[in-house]
């Protein structure tokens, strides 16, 4: 069996394993952030298309969000890697 890769720890992740404290203070902001109406609306919208689609529940792609606004199956890594701070899409 071949040796599993092991991932370097970006910078951000080291900041927060080193600073508790800053790890609190966002653990509290993201808890703040996402319990949001906004966002409870936005992960209902993406479960609803999983739904739809026959993959909720099971693992497998993600549902993105397409520049033109429609929602297609996409591989995770491809997807949240497009992602910047917070889960916000990056501006190109």
């Amino acid at each position: 069996m071949a040796k599993r890769k092991v991932k370097a720890i970006s910078k951000s992740a080291q900041y927060y394993k080193n600073n508790p404290e800053a790890r609190q203070r966002k653990a509290a902001y993201d808890t703040k952030y996402h319990s949001t109406p906004t966002r409870k609306k936005y992960r209902a919208k993406l479960a609803r298309a999983r739904r739809a689609k026959g993959v909720m529940g099971k693992g497998g792609k993600d549902v993105s969000h397409t520049k033109s606004g429609k929602l297609v199956l996409e591989n995770r890594s491809t997807n949240r890697a497009r992602q910047g701070a917070g889960g916000r899409p990056r501006r190109k």
